[in-house]
């Protein structure tokens, strides 16, 4: 029913940046928010940043100032830019969504993408 596909994890150096995509797909009436989480190994999952449809945005501590989240709803994706690269952001990035289908009589339900590797070496 709804699908969302994670792309642009790889390895960099620390001080270094790169670009996460999430783009949803299947029978989509609106998305409520999406957002980014992320899980280092031995750790719980945890927030890393989300935004709504109307643009708000929320950060966790550890990635404001260095993380930027966007979205482009005409295509039901969305974005992180990732600067300044520490070690400790190692970890599975996961995108989430918050999804109504079919209709807006439909609950809105949360969905989850598969995570991409993010990995910074010191």
């Amino acid at each position: 029913q709804v699908q969302l596909v994670e792309s642009g994890g790889g390895l960099v150096q620390a001080g270094g940046s790169l670009r996460l995509s999430c783009a949803a797909s299947g029978s989509i009436f609106s998305i409520n928010a999406m957002g980014w989480y992320r899980q280092a190994p031995g750790k719980q999952r945890e927030l890393v940043a989300v935004i709504t449809s109307g643009g708000d945005t929320n950060y966790s501590d550890s990635v404001k100032g260095r993380f930027t989240i966007s979205r482009d709803n005409a295509k039901n994706t969305v974005f992180l830019l990732m600067i300044s690269l520490k070690p400790e952001d190692t970890a599975t990035y996961f995108c989430n969504a918050q999804v109504r289908l079919y209709s807006a009589y439909t609950p809105p339900r949360n969905y989850w993408g598969r995570g991409t590797q993010v990995a910074v070496s010191s």
